[in-house]
């Protein structure tokens, strides 16, 4: 009898196991190619999983690298009124570990193979991404895997309170205790419906977010992170086959979750206009905005209301601009068509300047939206707006993340990936009758959502009073699904438990390159590729901040002069110069840094002469109009003014004061002081351009569909430049502090406390000696997600949104800087958590984990530096600054690998004093200062800029 049933059992197995490896089989639905002339592509094969799990995979073998990405159909738009805020709360809780994967290791595991990892949530979906070495796929998939199938196994409430508390700091940090911060808040809540899930911002509601449970949260996972509401989207050096394989093995034993049916919702309607106001501590300008509900993503008006919102706002030849910008009424002005699944959102955003009511500069705005029924429409506003969006388009080419990325937002949103061509064809296709069409249909008299955002202690009025809440709301729509799920664990055939074994690191190369110099011995680097029409170059100047050193009195002139070479030319104004820009679907801009001056420039290929001639133009010819001047200044000066509201800002520029010598032009903010601003004249502008505007000193970097005898001619103006030196004198010496202290910034009222702390080091930037080696050894301690300070002050106490240290140098020295920004009733803790964990790393070093950790992630990090242009870019300029030979970034390896934890010791020993160190806190000085003065610290109260406002507390 026992033989026949065994006989029996064995037939069963040999009927059963074929059929759930047929269970699991992924099917080949499509292949995507480029033809020769057909419209853009990005090249995919798509496959099905039975559960319902779309898996797409597109081949790149430029680089040794493999993205992935898991994208499910779930944002805020699934959640029910009174539970805002789980769809981003899933996105923390989904790096908390799964059965299979430990406590914070899933971060670990990444970063150790020399990848990186992150997820975002909007609206409408919530993905989740990792790129690493190629040889790390299979186990990228098996992580995404264990997350999707066998997370609620290993939540706990101890995880769920902890990211509860980082959710919260979160919010804080990026909405409550940001400029602006809470505007959008106030719009949706204004312009949708109560119940519409876009009445509530995706970070949520405080109180919705208190009131959470854990079944709650549990009850929203198993509703909609099933495979049948997911897209697995993997790109890079990959075979279709093989990634199709390793799915079935993975996630093919995951169970179908719930039908889920696509969300419907009335459009949005208004019957009249809203206005709606709210009072913010952090902002210098006022902010006004007309919100007017359009039509969602992917509808047929889109295209054209995004023209209409160009022509309006888009660039210094807008009607926006000239109309408030440039007339000197605001700072900025600006106009979007934002669409996403459910509904879209036309929205014109002033920045009024001081002295105007925000009553008139609505009046304003209703006018310009009234005067484009009559709007002159030429051929060439549509080319720039075409052009625009073709070089939009082309940039999501020029690197893997960007290909995947929209393969899977346009499986999960738009029901196809094959959706680029249809969307490049989209916005070619659109004519001035339909700009004017949608205008009359979506615009032209239509009630608005008015939101005026005042600054404190302001006697601005709003725009209008706010208006009172309508009556007709809409009911809150529970899913009825979600009550009644339990978590089924999925049954595998192997143990998943263990960890694949990755495949050998690739070895990577640093770019080619071909290198040359002009006549005048500009030298140039540069790397051809030809992955996506696009050029982009980087012309950099020596000098920066370190030139207002010649003139204190009038520090901040070299950042204003760098701002008004991108304001017009003596044949261009800046209204001419934009609109000639937009025309080539290139951007050029001139920024000024502590050390040095650059210009950016990008283009579609077909345009690179023409670009580089403006480059041209404006470095040679620059305009240096007087109203421009008076309008850069203006700016400028309201920056500063507005960084002295700004608690991140003013801890920046805090700490900045605080560590250079008081005659060093570097312990002022880049933008300078309101008085050094305000003496600047033309005179002083068009002085410093001519006498120490070191052109002839440039070097120049350019990469991308383009050849060593492209770029020479195209860039051949740089030849004919007299040969110049700078002439910026070597910078003081940074004071060192005698002991730790504490710089306290009052910030009433703030929910959050900014905190940075650290020292001058003076160590300049080097590539391969104490710099460099010093900071390998930061890296366990501040320098990644998985790092000492970042896991104390997040993961364990849930004090902040993140926290991090690092070393900064450049040709003259260096500082270190530890930061964060956490609750403000945690900020004695916080500080002790900082200075504890300096402390100890310095005394008692690196541990054999930590070391190990370190060599496997930095070492393997090639893979991923060398993909994108400006990636490329970076590389050869910092060959370019520190002359460099290409054999640098193997000599760095080598440093990796012979790195010992006797020489990480010494390093934290030296270049971790945790005893002279400044500490900066900027927060409520109510709820704060006591519990800081029982530290032991002496407490030196400082202002915005640093300087000292009290007796030592």
């Amino acid at each position: 009898m026992y033989s026949s049933l065994f006989r029996t059992l064995c037939l069963l197995a040999a009927l059963l196991l074929p059929m759930a490896a047929a269970h699991a089989q992924a099917r080949l639905v499509e292949r995507v190619a480029r033809t020769a002339g057909g419209p853009p592509v990005i090249p995919y094969a798509r496959y099905e999983l039975p559960n319902g799990l779309t898996v797409l995979v597109h081949e790149d073998h430029s680089d040794p690298l493999v993205y992935v990405d898991v994208t499910y159909h779930v944002g805020s738009a699934r959640e029910e009124e009174g539970k805002s805020g789980f769809a981003h709360f899933f996105e923390h809780m989904m790096f908390q570990g799964s059965e299979n994967v430990g406590d914070e290791q899933h971060f670990r595991i990444v970063q150790e193979a020399g990848g990186t990892l992150n997820g975002s949530t909007n609206r409408d979906r919530t993905n989740y991404y990792e790129m690493a070495p190629r040889g790390q796929l299979e186990t990228l998939l098996w992580l995404e895997a264990d997350r999707m199938g066998f997370l609620l196994g290993a939540v706990t409430p101890q995880k769920f309170e902890v990211q509860r508390a980082t959710v919260k700091n979160e919010r804080n940090q990026n909405y409550d205790n940001a400029p602006y911060g809470l505007q959008r808040q106030l719009l949706a809540r204004t312009l949708y419906p109560a119940g519409h899930p876009y009445s509530w911002m995706t970070i949520g509601l405080e109180e919705d977010l208190d009131r959470a449970t854990l079944d709650d949260l549990k009850r929203f996972f198993l509703r909609w992170y099933g495979p049948n509401n997911a897209v697995l989207t993997v790109g890079g050096d990959v075979e279709p086959a093989e990634v199709a394989r390793l799915a079935e093995r993975y996630f093919g034993p995951i169970p179908r979750g719930p039908a889920v049916e696509p969300a419907r919702y009335a459009p949005v309607a208004l019957a009249a206009d809203r206005y709606i106001s709210y009072t913010d501590k952090n902002i210098r300008l006022p902010m006004l905005t007309v919100t007017i509900p359009t039509t969602p993503r992917f509808h047929a008006d889109e295209a054209p209301l995004d023209y209409l919102a160009a022509l309006l706002g888009g660039g210094k030849s807008s009607i926006l601009h000239r109309r408030f910008v440039a007339a000197r009424k605001a700072a900025q002005a600006s106009a979007s068509n934002a669409t996403t699944e459910l509904a879209g959102e036309f929205t014109v955003m002033v920045l009024p300047f001081p002295g105007q009511s925000l009553a008139a500069v609505e009046a304003e705005v209703r006018d310009i939206l009234a005067g484009l029924d009559t709007l002159t429409i030429s051929d060439d506003d549509l080319l720039k707006v075409r052009t625009q969006q073709e070089a939009s388009l082309v940039n999501r080419m020029v690197s893997v993340s960007g290909k995947v990325s929209s393969l899977a937002d346009y499986a999960t949103l738009a029901g196809t990936p094959n959706y680029i061509g249809r969307q490049f064809e989209a916005y070619t296709r659109v004519t001035r009758e339909d700009i004017r069409r949608v205008y009359r249909q979506y615009l032209q008299g239509k009630p608005a959502v008015v939101v005026s955002v005042l600054p404190a202690g302001s006697d601005l009025a709003p725009a209008r009073p706010d208006t009172p809440p309508p009556t007709d709301r809409l009911a809150a729509r529970p899913d009825p699904i979600g009550a009644g799920l339990a978590y089924a664990r999925p049954q595998d055939t192997f143990d998943r438990s263990r960890r694949p074994a990755p495949r050998p690191a690739p070895l990577v190369a640093p770019p080619a390159f071909w290198k040359g110099a002009f006549e005048n011995g500009i030298p140039f680097l540069g790397s051809t590729s030809d992955e996506a029409p696009i050029v982009v170059a980087r012309l950099t100047i020596p000098g920066g901040q370190l030139l207002d050193a010649a003139d204190p009195a009038k520090a901040g002139l070299a950042r204003l002069t760098a701002a008004l070479l991108n304001e017009g030319t003596e044949r261009r104004s800046a209204e001419a110069l934009s609109e000639a820009l937009q025309k080539l679907g290139a951007s050029i801009s001139v920024s000024a840094g502590t050390e040095e001056i650059v210009v950016t420039m990008q283009t579609l290929r077909r345009n690179l002469g023409a670009a580089a001639a403006l480059v041209e133009e404006m470095l040679l010819h620059p305009g240096f109009r007087a109203d421009d001047f008076e309008r850069v200044k203006q700016m400028q000066l309201e920056s500063i003014a507005q960084q002295q509201r700004d608690p991140a800002a003013i801890g920046a520029n805090v700490f900045r004061a605080l560590s250079y010598a008081p005659d060093d032009v570097r312990a002022l903010p880049l933008l300078g002081a309101p008085e050094t601003v305000g003496a600047i004249t033309p005179d002083d502008v068009r002085a410093f351009y001519e006498a120490r505007l070191a052109l002839g000193a440039a070097r120049l970097v350019i990469v991308g569909d383009v050849s060593a005898a492209e770029a020479r001619a195209a860039f051949g103006f740089l030849g004919r430049v007299p040969a110049r030196t700078p002439e910026a004198a070597p910078p003081p010496a940074a004071p060192r502090a005698p002991r730790t202290a504490i710089y306290f910034v009052d910030k009433p009222g703030a929910p959050q406390s900014q905190i940075r702390i650290g020292y001058p080091t003076q160590l300049p930037y080097d590539a391969t000696g104490e710099y460099f080696r010093t900071s390998l050894m930061n890296y366990v301690l501040g320098g990644s997600f998985s790092s000492r300070i970042n896991l104390m002050l997040r993961e364990k106490r849930g004090f902040t949104y993140g926290a991090r240290s690092g070393f900064s140098g450049d040709a003259h020295d260096g500082l270190f800087q530890a930061s964060a920004g956490v609750r403000s009733n945690v900020t004695d803790s916080a500080v002790v958590d900082f200075m504890n964990e300096i402390r100890g790393y310095a005394e008692g070093g690196i541990t054999p984990e930590e070391l190990a950790f370190l060599k496997n992630s930095v070492g393997q990090q090639d893979a991923l530096a060398y993909e994108t242009p400006g990636q490329k870019a970076a590389f050869l300029d910092r060959m370019l600054r520190y002359d460099l030979g290409p054999e640098f970034a193997a000599e760095q390896k080598r440093i990796i690998e012979n790195l010992t934890a006797d020489e990480v010791g010494a390093l934290a020993r030296k270049h971790l004093p945790a005893d002279a160190m400044r500490i900066v806190v900027v927060g409520d000085g109510e709820r704060v200062r006591p519990k800081l003065a029982a530290l032991g610290y002496d407490i030196i109260e400082v202002d915005a800029s640093g300087q000292p406002v009290a007796a030592n507390r």
